[in-house]
This record gives C-alpha cells, sequence and structure tokens, in this order.
C-alpha cells in the first residue's frame, strides 16, 4: 500500500479528515488492509489509529474479517446491495460459497432476478471430476430451477405470462403444479429439482435475506441426479443453515444508530 499521510487539518475538522482518509484507503484497496498497512500508510501513531478504526468500526463503516484485516462496513454493503447489488453480494458470498462446496463437494452457485429471469453471478466449482457446467452469467427460466424456485416462492420473481418453458418432460408444466410446488418450497425452507432444466441435472437452493426481510439472491447446490437425489433434503438443511451468516451481515446493514 502506497504512504498516504493523512492531512493535519485545523478548524475542528482533523478527525473528521482522518476518518475519511482511513476509508477512503480501506475501500479503494484490492484485498483487505491489515491493520499494520494502515499504520504505514498514514503516519498515524498507533494509538490514534486504533480509537479511530474502532469507532469506525462502532459505526459500521468498517468492519474486521476472520483473519482481523479491514474492509467496508455493513452500511456500505447495504448501499451495494441496493445500487450494486450483483458485485458486492458475489464479494461478500464466496466465503459462504466455499464453505458449502467444501461440505459437499457439489458446485455451489449465487443467483440473483433479472429481467423475469434467474442470472447467476458467482460459482465455485465442484471438487468431482463430474460436477455441474459453468453457470456464470447465464440466465434460466425461474420454474425450471430450485435457484428460480426460490425467488418465485418468496415474489422477487413473477411467473412469465403464457405457457410454460418445458425443457424436459420433468419440467413443471402447469401453474398450478408450480404454485403447489412454491407454497412447499415456502413451507420447508427450501427449494429442489430434478431433471427439470437438464436431464441428469439436479439442484437445491435456499433464499438469502436482506433489508426488511425482503429476498436479495439464492444460494444453491447442483450436480447429477444420481448423486445429489438421495440427499438433498440433508443438503437443504445444510445450505439453510450456511447461509445465515450472509443473511445476518446484509439484515444489519438495515439499522443505523444515532451517533454518540
Amino acid at each position: 500500500m502506497a504512504k498516504a499521510p493523512i492531512i493535519e487539518s485545523t478548524g475542528g475538522t482533523q478527525a473528521v479528515d482522518r476518518a475519511a482518509a482511513l476509508l477512503t484507503l480501506v475501500i479503494e484497496a484490492d484485498e483487505p488492509v491489515t491493520f499494520a498497512e494502515l499504520s504505514e500508510a498514514t503516519g498515524l501513531a498507533r494509538s490514534t489509529l486504533s480509537r479511530i478504526l474502532a469507532s469506525l468500526e462502532a459505526n459500521r463503516l468498517l468492519e474486521r474479517s476472520g483473519a482481523g484485516e479491514y474492509v467496508g462496513g455493513p452500511l456500505f454493503v447495504l448501499y451495494a446491495v441496493r445500487h450494486d447489488r450483483n458485485a458486492e453480494l458475489a464479494r461478500l458470498a464466496q466465503p459462504v460459497l466455499e464453505k458449502i462446496v467444501a461440505s459437499t463437494g457439489e458446485t455451489v452457485h449465487l443467483a440473483v432476478a433479472n429481467g423475469g429471469r434467474v442470472a447467476h453471478v458467482a460459482q465455485v466449482d465442484s471438487t468431482y471430476l463430474l460436477g455441474a457446467r459453468d453457470w456464470t452469467e447465464i440466465e434460466t427460466a425461474p420454474h425450471c430451477s430450485a435457484l428460480g424456485k426460490v425467488l418465485l416462492a418468496w415474489d422477487v420473481l413473477a411467473t412469465a405470462e403464457g405457457s410454460l418453458e418445458t425443457p424436459t418432460t420433468a419440467t413443471i408444466s402447469t401453474r398450478q403444479d408450480l404454485s403447489r410446488e412454491l407454497a412447499q418450497v415456502q413451507a420447508r425452507g427450501f427449494a429442489v429439482t430434478r431433471d427439470e432444466l437438464e436431464v441428469g441435472l439436479a439442484g437445491v437452493a435456499v433464499p438469502v435475506f436482506g433489508p426488511d426481510e425482503g429476498v436479495v439472491a439464492a444460494i444453491g447446490i447442483s450436480g447429477p441426479t444420481a448423486r445429489l437425489e438421495d440427499g438433498v433434503d440433508q443438503m437443504g438443511r445444510l445450505l439453510m443453515e450456511e447461509t445465515q451468516p450472509l443473511s445476518r451481515q446484509l439484515r444489519r446493514g438495515a439499522h443505523t444508530e444515532g451517533v454518540a
């Protein structure tokens, strides 16, 4: 990190300038920033730097990763979710996706609603030789995929007008059947597909909740039907558990407290 001394201001703005400069360093950095790097870049005394960072954390402008490095806080997350949701969601979800792959060995996806369809915005590949294809940036009809069923069940997407697409003979083809399926998805907390988007492909997905308890995305597992079909309930429960921290992180950005 390049040397960037904090401007020594007068007129009572010194603390604001120091905090703003620290925020700029962290937000513009390509990777999480350590305390030592911030100390070297700013030239601030360690005690002063520690106090400012603590204040920025308390006001949710910065937060520390598990390794103790600094990244943008929940307020930046909230802003990004509202204004540039996909890129920030993908960044925040990456550790969750990787953890799920480590637990299951299967391909894991993050998807959002886009123009009435499902858009895959992040993926971590299976550890198996035979896994799912790369669906990143590929859009699919919602009712054909587990991810899409989640977005439909929580009203993030609306069912398209006209007849439902039926890429396989296993695809849900009537609105009555789809309504029953979506009710089941909400009741159990996760969606399942077997051979509905592509023959031989199965999936399980759960919602990711954000501000005001709204669903902002879905995270799912996909893989060969023969390997997944007997374990979908277990994988659904695993997904619900592993995605809770991400939902909590997104919710935290929704409520700001007054500065003392």
